[in-house]
């Protein structure tokens, strides 16, 4: 049964608990002897007393603090105040002010109650606070995720999140090629170091020997502390410091995409070195997988996007092609026109004079024309003839002696010739030509032939210098003066001319199809790109193995209804379903089958949706459910039990008949709540229908959020005190009970919280071994008991040893390691182990044990009797001692003293048998301690021969 204590240095009340008892205290009426004791979930259990009172007022308000039965005395008065699961009690000492007296003592006591609940009122707001900055960087991330920014303002936005969470003016994100074993600094800030990263550039891990950030890639678990710490404790040597300077805090944690290390983000301080903390660390380690499935999205983006616009780009360019051929074709077509033209020109005009105007147009639409005239010579070969002029200096060109002009230079030449200015001028300083008219700036002439003999020829030119003639120009003019040429032979120029019209027609159709075969392609891909978009937006909103909506499209779902004014919301109720033994199905008949059967859950759930509701997959065995206009609570429950049915019935799997069950939890929407937190207070009443025995239903209450909250501070305190060694050893003496000689001791572990005071394991023991970080926590008690080995200089000490460390196999040598560092005796030690610890794994446990016993340590057997307690086993292992459990000893001399007696009188005829001494534990009256050493027990331990106390 517990025993109360005064309380000491060891044991103080929270400190803002003690804080508020004490301003209530300073409003007492003077001279008034006070005691004050409360207990709450939030500010803990403590006690306190005015100066100068007597000790037993203190005694009176923790009684009655702890019992309501507890009553007043002759000289004090008690008044207990009660509130859920808080209590406060004022002990006052009698005076002639009684009526006073006793006012001000309730007052005082519904004063520390209301006090109370604001301080847990205001730690809920700081929580809440801390989870709303969480939740909205997680937001910002996700839209940085889908926004269209490049990626190098993606991650500089990242980077402001990360530093709204903590200090982050150092900041780097590095990914991880582990088959490659390449890495590339993605992002790199640094006030220090002034080296500037490459996104693109890999770097081989070999070219960074003795970075810490290769030691965290390899790994694989975070890292914090001082950089030059964390190296020596990593194995980075730090001789040569070639990747920047050190830091006085380091943060790092991994990512991870499938189990594997991909990457890594950093944070650091050069200023402070406790910048961060394993909160911190914690919530880095969260975000950083957030970052991970951004990073991944926006590259995906990305890759989509370069993908898409490198297509864009081929078909542009094709387009180029197509539309510069387009531009051939309707060149090719305004020729064969012109050529048609000329053709018929040749049949059709009915004088020369018309004939030469009609071809001056034609000409005209070819090129540059407004110059234009036709020369000839004449039947002699002496004269030149102008048949037909246009020109807008020399309006009429009147018949001359052949002579030494341009013209006469293309006639006699038999070339085409195309001058400029400067040409001109130089053939006019040689001698070879002279100028007629006004001077062009650029003069293009082609002959004119007869049975191959130069005849004429054919001159446009320009005056203006803007305006000059290219070489196609003249390669045009040529082609028309010989179809002029060819006038006598019409006939055959006629049919050539069709066959060659044919031809290039029909080369017009064959790419005109290909222009249009082309364009449908080009249309198919652009409809394909469309539906590569649709076929993305619904994977993003949907779980691609049952088709379901996600959980991205569920809370666009709860947010949208939410967003409404009060007036206009629809209630709903939220249901979190997780299968129950999913994993069973998985490991037995295999993922393929499981998938099945979450496809056909999808189902069956899916067939119990009315038109406003809505079920997703959260992922692995988890689905929720909105059940649109609920506002009555039983109406859920309903469903949730059509949904328990459905589920229930047999379904047959890879060959197997399986009988699937779950667990829901169902929370309410209401007033000011938001998506993610009603799909969270779901989520916590599943697990209460979990732990009430599965395949059941429970909706959420305040309490559930209380307990959740209560468990992961004191998770995260226990992390704290691991870090702070806040745990203590706490010694009780083992005597023997023939003369109360002291023979050992038992070493108790204790913890020094920062709030709450000295906790028992009793407070702390079950999240410790949930987490696993009971473990750290026993190291650190036995590195202590090993150095007071020195300071109790009589008999041994026993540390307690739970079956987790039997399963590790370097458990011996740690310990025999410790107290060698200690330089430790180690046949003053001693271990007590539980009989689960031997049953678990028996040949392991023998195997330790025996070890142990070869180094001087022998074994106790703690709480003997609770469990099997059969020779069967006891005598297989080097016991040197049991002990008998405190259950039995209190027995004795109570009610059940016939029964305790005949079990204590077994356990020691045992034990005399197989040579094993005994320890009675819970010795507490001297009736107790006179019958066992009666019935031959030769050692004992209890709070008859002293508590357990610090050194």
């Amino acid at each position: 049964m517990p025993h109360r204590q005064r309380p000491d240095a060891h044991a103080q009340p929270p400190a803002d608990a003690a804080a508020r008892a004490w301003e209530i205290l300073s409003t007492a009426p003077v001279k008034l002897a006070v005691a004050i004791a409360w207990r709450s979930a939030r500010g803990g259990t403590g006690a306190i007393l005015t100066q100068d009172a007597p000790a037993t007022l203190l005694d009176l308000a923790t009684a009655a603090r702890d019992d309501d039965t507890a009553a007043c005395t002759s000289d004090a008065r008690v008044f207990r105040t009660l509130r859920g699961d808080a209590c406060a009690a004022v002990a006052i000492a009698s005076g002639p002010d009684d009526a006073i007296r006793s006012a001000w003592a309730r007052l005082a006591a519904n004063g520390l109650l209301a006090a109370l609940d604001a301080m847990a009122a205001e730690h809920d707001v700081a929580m809440l606070q801390r989870s709303e900055r969480l939740q909205q960087a997680l937001y910002e991330i996700a839209d940085l995720a889908g926004s269209s920014l490049e990626m190098g303002e993606v991650l500089a936005r990242i980077h402001g999140v990360v530093g709204g969470l903590m200090t982050a003016e150092n900041f780097y994100i590095v990914l991880y090629d582990d088959l490659r074993e390449t890495l590339r600094f993605l992002y790199f800030v640094d006030a220090l170091d002034p080296w500037v990263a490459d996104p693109e550039q890999e770097l081989h891990v070999n070219d960074m020997p003795n970075s810490l950030t290769i030691a965290l890639l390899r790994e694989g678990q975070p890292m914090l502390g001082p950089s030059a710490q964390l190296r020596r404790a990593h194995g980075v040597a730090d001789s040569e410091l070639l990747h920047g300077p050190d830091s006085a805090d380091w943060l790092g944690v991994p990512l991870r995409r499938d189990g594997r290390v991909c990457g890594a983000i950093v944070v650091q301080s050069y200023d402070r070195p406790d910048r961060y903390s394993h909160e911190d660390r914690a919530l880095l380690e969260f975000v950083a997988q957030h970052i991970l499935t951004a990073l991944d999205r926006k590259q995906a983006q990305a890759e989509l996007e370069r993908r898409v616009d490198s297509r864009t780009l081929e078909l542009q360019e094709a387009n180029l092609v197509l539309q510069a051929q387009i531009a051939e074709r309707g060149r090719a077509e305004r020729l064969q026109r012109a050529l048609y033209r000329i053709s018929e020109l040749s049949v059709t005009a009915g004088s020369v004079e018309r004939f030469y105007a009609d071809l001056h147009a034609i000409v005209g639409e070819l090129l540059y024309a407004r110059n234009f005239y036709i020369a000839m010579l004449s039947q002699d070969g002496q004269r030149l003839e102008f048949p037909y002029s246009v020109d807008e200096r020399d309006a009429a060109r009147r018949p001359r002696q052949r002579a030494n002009g341009l013209t006469e230079y293309v006639i006699d030449s038999g070339e085409p010739l195309l001058a400029r200015r400067e040409s001109i001028v130089l053939l006019e300083a040689t001698g070879e030509l002279q100028s007629r008219g006004t001077h062009a700036q650029c003069w293009l002439g082609v002959p004119l032939s007869r049975d191959g003999r130069p005849v004429g020829a054919i001159a446009v030119q320009s005056y203006d210098p803007e305006i000059s003639f290219a070489q196609s120009d003249q390669a045009l003019l040529t082609f028309v003066a010989h179809h002029i040429d060819s006038a006598l032979e019409r006939k055959r120029a006629q049919e050539a001319l069709k066959a060659a019209h044919t031809d290039l027609e029909f080369r017009v159709d064959a790419r005109t199809r290909e222009l249009e075969e082309a364009n449908r392609e080009l249309r198919a891909q652009i409809g394909e790109r469309v539906r590569a978009q649709q076929r993305l937006v619904h994977q993003a909103r949907h779980d691609p193995l049952t088709g379901l909506p996600n959980r991205v499209q569920l809370l666009e779902r709860l947010n949208a209804a939410l967003a409404s004014s009060e007036s206009r919301q629809e209630p709903f109720a939220v249901l979190f379903l997780d299968l129950d033994r999913f994993k069973l199905v998985n490991d037995s008949v295999g993922h393929a089958a499981g998938d099945a059967m979450l496809v056909e859950i999808a189902q069956r759930v899916s067939a119990l949706l009315g038109p406003q509701d809505m079920a997703a997959r959260l992922g692995g065995d988890e689905f929720a459910l909105v059940l649109g206009g609920v506002d009555d609570a039983s109406v859920a429950d309903t469903m949730a039990a059509a949904l328990l049915a459905t589920l229930a019935r047999p379904m047959w799997v890879a060959g197997r008949e399986l009988y699937p069950s779950a667990s829901i939890g169902i929370a309410m929407s209401h007033p000011g709540a938001d998506g993610d937190g009603l799909l969270r207070d779901a989520d916590a009443a599943m697990y209460r229908a979990k732990a009430r025995g599965r395949d059941r239903s429970e909706r959420f209450d305040e309490a559930m959020r209380a307990e959740a909250t209560r468990l992961l501070d004191l998770e995260a305190d226990l992390r704290r005190a691991i870090l702070q060694d806040a745990f203590e050893p706490y010694y009780q003496p083992i005597v023997r009970l023939s003369d109360g000689a002291v023979i050992g001791h038992e070493a108790l572990l204790r913890w020094r919280h920062e709030l709450h005071g000295m906790l028992t394991p009793g407070d702390f023991i079950g999240v410790g071994e949930d987490t696993g970080l009971i473990e750290q926590v026993d190291w650190l008690m036995y590195r202590r008991v090993i150095r007071d080995l020195h300071v109790l200089e009589r008999g041994y000490v026993s540390i307690n040893v739970s079956p987790r460390h039997f399963r590790s196999d370097d458990f011996v040598e740690r310990l025999m390691q410790l107290v060698d560092e200690a330089g430790a005796d180690p046949s003053r030690l001693r271990i007590e182990i539980t009989e689960v610890a031997l049953l678990d794994d028996a040949p392991r446990a023998l195997r330790m044990l025996n070890l142990l016993r070869e180094r001087g340590v022998l074994a106790l057997l703690d709480d003997f009797g609770t469990g099997f307690s059969a020779l069967s086993y006891l005598h297989r292992f080097p016991i040197q001692s049991l002990k008998i459990d405190q259950s039995f000893v209190q027995g004795l001399g109570s009610d059940l003293h016939a029964e305790s007696l005949a079990l204590v009188r077994a356990i020691l005829a045992l034990a005399g048998t197989l040579g094993i001494d005994t320890i009675a534990e819970g010795v507490e009256t001297q009736a107790q301690r006179d019958l066992l050493n009666e019935l031959g027990c030769l050692y004992g331990q209890g709070y008859l021969y002293g508590r357990p106390a610090p050194l």
